[in-house]
C-alpha cells in the first residue's frame, strides 16, 4: 500500500466517523488541515511546509492548463 492510499482511506474512515456523530464533512476537513500544518512544523523545516502548501493552494484548480503542460 502506498503512503497516498493509505492517507485517503485513513480520512475516509475517519470522515464516516465525523458525519455518524453529525459533524460538517467541510469543517471537519478544516480542522484536519489545520491539525496537519501544526503537526508538520515540527518535524518539517518551516520554509519547506509553507513551499508545499503554496504549491497545493496555486494547483488546486483541476482544469486549469499549465505552460508546462504538453496538449
Amino acid at each position: 500500500m502506498t503512503m497516498h492510499k493509505w492517507a485517503r482511506e485513513m480520512l475516509d474512515r475517519e470522515l464516516a466517523v465525523a458525519r455518524g456523530a453529525g459533524m460538517s464533512e467541510a469543517l471537519a476537513l478544516r480542522a484536519l488541515l489545520s491539525e496537519v500544518v501544526e503537526r508538520s512544523k515540527a518535524v518539517r523545516p518551516i520554509d519547506d511546509l509553507a513551499q508545499e502548501l503554496c504549491f497545493l493552494a496555486d494547483n488546486l484548480d483541476d482544469d486549469r492548463d499549465y505552460a508546462f503542460m504538453r496538449p
